[in-house]
């Protein structure tokens, strides 16, 4: 894989829609930013210190959620497990937002793996130095384009709801959605 998380990811979607169709409807492309474009991640690799604390101007993951208290999360860039449980993912990855400024609050677009199919592009500007030149060398494939649009990264990373795809949650929200526990009353009886 590449250092190019977005492009991963859509091609983890694009694996899945030709190896397991019937499971891309409970697969998402997950991106993480803020206004500020400054999100502290713990447990990266390109981290710093026994954390492994970066901050990044935007991050993208995959997460299959195939029930509710199933999620998995695919991170590249992680020293966690791959793939990770989605509680261990979020607890050691975002951790809480109470320690930290709200400029460094996360907000997460996520869209369902079909749709970023569907409508990401990247003509890959992003990589490019003001003089051109490649800060890392590309992948080897043609950039992802789309008919529509030959460069749709930004609405993907922008966290404005009601705008760009997918929907857009808090930190609370996000883990609300996508993290049931377990029901620890299973198996008991109750007295009437």
């Amino acid at each position: 894989m590449f250092e190019v998380d977005e492009e991963n990811v859509w091609k983890l979607c694009e694996q899945v829609k030709k190896t397991h169709p019937s499971e891309l409807s409970k697969c998402y492309a997950v991106f993480v930013s803020n206004e500020r474009r400054t999100v502290p991640l713990w447990r990266q690799k390109a981290g710093r210190g026994d954390e492994k604390l970066v901050i990044w101007d935007y991050h993208v993951f995959f997460m299959h959620n195939p029930s509710p208290n199933r999620c998995l999360v695919f991170d590249l860039d992680t020293t966690l497990p791959f793939p990770t449980y989605f509680h261990k993912y979020v607890t050691e990855t975002f951790r809480s937002d109470y320690a930290l400024t709200s400029e460094h609050h996360r907000f997460f677009r996520v869209i369902p793996a079909e749709k970023y199919l569907a409508e990401f592009s990247s003509d890959r500007r992003h990589m490019r130095r003001p003089d051109g030149s490649w800060i890392k060398p590309p992948p080897s494939y043609s950039p992802i384009q789309t008919n529509a649009s030959s460069h749709s990264l930004d609405d993907f990373i922008c966290m404005k709801p009601g705008k760009g795809p997918g929907a857009v949650y808090d930190l609370l929200h996000f883990v609300q959605q996508f993290y049931k526990p377990p029901d620890r009353n299973i198996g008991t009886k109750t007295q009437n």
